[in-house]
């Protein structure tokens, strides 16, 4: 039930439509139980009578009642298009603005695959569901009854046929619905895996491709596809039983319809007086079509529900996820400075998990200072990062930003105090003006030059024929490693922040680039606490403090001269990596 009126929330301004949708089949529906009276009104009044002008009459009544079931029927579908389609594009906005409050680990409780295909796949199959519940499920049950009814007021004991044929159904039904939900379930969990495939596929395209490894990527495809196919067979095979079911109770309602009205208006002599008359009869025969048509009609928007109880379940559990952070009561709106301390910090990704990704961080900075983080791979470097903008919330201890424990501050305002160039740089299809604009979309053209030329990006954006309105192909994939790593230290650095941490996002860039622009920060950002992460030891080696990280610990924190002398693990790296670069030599 709180899934339904969860869900129901996103009708909003279609509930207009969803309302007049039953009403209009209502009124369709009624129309279509008429019909089958005034025609046996029509046959035994007219044609066997031999009446001609009530024939006309009739007939002239039947033709209003199917042109007004036509219009009502064009509304109930214009209607209910209308409320599905405006309830799923809803469903996708609330679910996508759901996402943008989570943080990664939300995220990382879902998997990118799977919220694509609960936005996509999902959203379309409730779409069809809710379709057919405000058309198809109020049309079947009113028919049903409707229908019932006008039998029954023909006669009672021929009616009995479908109330004997009915619990028959509903048995086959129940046991088809509780088999077959259960293997929808397994399906869209399978999407998941199969557009995470997908997804995999496309973004490491190229690496594939260098590696010649394309049939090993189709034979992952076909056998999560493979998976899909079987479900969908086996729920098949289950639901297939739905159609001889609902025949057999079709066929065998019609067969006794017969033999019994037969014998009925044959006692009768065809006068309605003394039993069934031929009118009756058809308008009787009718009812029986209308009841066992509805029966089917109910089948299949059961079929169709049980599909979409699945993926409304997933829908649900990303409408009603608590984001992991959020602002206090009373949030700070204004980071002081740029000065950070860390605590005792542990961390973990998992609540769950055997070992802490940082234990017992312990880390003073001052504002404006440069920072090195070195490590080796697995060291925790970006994990300690990433508490800073607190896009982690640390497990224990305190992250300090400002003066302030970062969980007193309001997101937003802590995060534009703190510019990030990640180490995979994302960049999006657009300009490079439009993305540039992403660090301060009101920057002029004056402003986004000048952070270009501290990131060494200008020099390379005016070799292009449409210089800053050079158009960015999605992912950033017609530009360089390296150009595409200043563009986003560029955009960074339009944040003006107080805080500028880039993470290993130099790597791509030739060591006299990476020094002239760690100059460039040096001279004009000396108030903004700069933190670089970075495995060559001569991006790092004049920062004001050193961190030497190991296995998710601080193994050594000082100058470069400092830790020539005391820390084993940074002079060995020092040493490995200037002989690898005399050897070059």
């Amino acid at each position: 039930m709180d899934m339904i009126k969860k869900l129901s929330e996103s009708i909003r301004e279609y509930r207009r439509q969803a309302i007049l949708s039953p009403v209009t089949v209502t009124g369709e529906v009624i129309m279509e139980v008429l019909i089958p009276y005034l025609m046996a009104r029509l046959i035994d009044r007219g044609i066997n009578a031999g009446n001609m002008s009530v024939v006309l009459k009739y007939g002239a009544v039947l033709l209003c009642c199917a042109c007004i079931s036509m219009l009502f029927g064009y509304l109930a579908g214009k209607y209910s298009a209308e409320a599905s389609a405006g309830f799923s594009a809803n469903l996708r906005k609330d679910m996508y603005y759901r996402v943008q409050t989570f943080s990664f680990q939300n995220i990382d409780k879902f998997s990118t695959a799977s919220l694509v295909t609960r936005m996509t796949t999902d959203v379309t199959n409730v779409q069809m569901a809710y379709q057919m519940i405000i058309r198809m499920a109020v049309r079947s049950p009113l028919m049903l009854i409707f229908a019932l009814a006008a039998a029954f007021s023909i006669d009672s004991k021929l009616a009995f046929i479908f109330v004997a044929v009915m619990p028959i159904l509903a048995v086959g039904l129940y046991l088809i619905i509780t088999r077959v939900h259960p293997v929808f379930k397994k399906v869209f969990k399978t999407y998941d895996r199969l557009n995470q495939v997908v997804e995999e596929n496309l973004h490491g395209i190229r690496v594939v491709k260098s590696f010649t490894r394309e049939d090993h990527e189709i034979e992952k495809f076909d056998q999560t596809s493979g998976k899909i196919y079987q479900y969908f067979v086996k729920a098949e095979r289950i639901m297939a039983f739905n159609m001889p079911l609902m025949q057999s109770a079709i066929y065998i309602s019609m067969l006794l319809l017969c033999w019994l009205g037969a014998k009925a208006i044959v006692a009768s002599g065809g006068d309605a007086a003394l039993g069934l008359s031929t009118g009756e009869f058809m308008s009787l025969f009718s009812y029986t079509m209308q009841i066992l048509m509805s029966l089917m009609m109910l089948s299949m928007v059961f079929v169709m529900i049980i599909m979409a109880r699945a993926s409304a379940e997933r829908i649900y559990e990303v409408l009603t996820e608590e984001p992991s952070l959020k602002n206090p009561d009373q949030p700070l709106t204004q980071v002081k400075d740029g000065s950070i301390r860390f605590d005792h910090v542990s961390f973990a990704y998992s609540g769950q998990a055997r070992e802490p990704v940082l234990s017992d961080i312990n880390i003073d900075i001052r504002p404006g200072q440069t920072v090195g983080i070195i490590g080796g791979t697995g060291s925790s470097k970006s994990s300690l990062v990433q508490l800073i903008p607190r896009l982690y919330d640390a497990a224990s201890g305190s992250v300090i930003v400002g003066g302030a424990d970062v969980r007193d501050y309001d997101i937003e305002t802590l995060r534009d105090a703190v510019s990030m160039v990640l180490q995979k740089n994302v960049l999006f299809s657009g300009t490079i003006k439009d993305n540039l604009r992403w660090g301060d979309e009101n920057a002029s053209d004056e402003e986004i030059v000048k952070a270009c030329r501290m990131a060494h990006a200008d020099e390379f954006i005016n070799t292009f024929p449409d210089g800053y309105d050079t158009w960015i192909e999605q992912g950033g994939s017609n530009v360089s490693g390296g150009q595409k790593q200043r563009l986003c230290i560029a955009r960074a650095l339009l944040k003006k922040p107080r805080i500028l941490i880039l993470d290993d996002s130099t790597s791509a860039v030739d060591m006299k680039t990476d020094a002239a622009i760690r100059e460039a920060f040096a001279k004009q950002l000396p108030d903004t606490t700069k933190i670089i992460i970075a495995q060559r030891i001569a991006s790092v080696q004049d920062s004001d403090l050193i961190i030497v990280m190991d296995k998710g610990r601080i193994a050594a924190q000082g100058t470069h001269e400092e830790l020539m002398k005391t820390s084993d693990i940074y002079r060995e790296v020092y040493e490995s990596q200037n002989k690898g670069g005399d050897e070059d030599e």
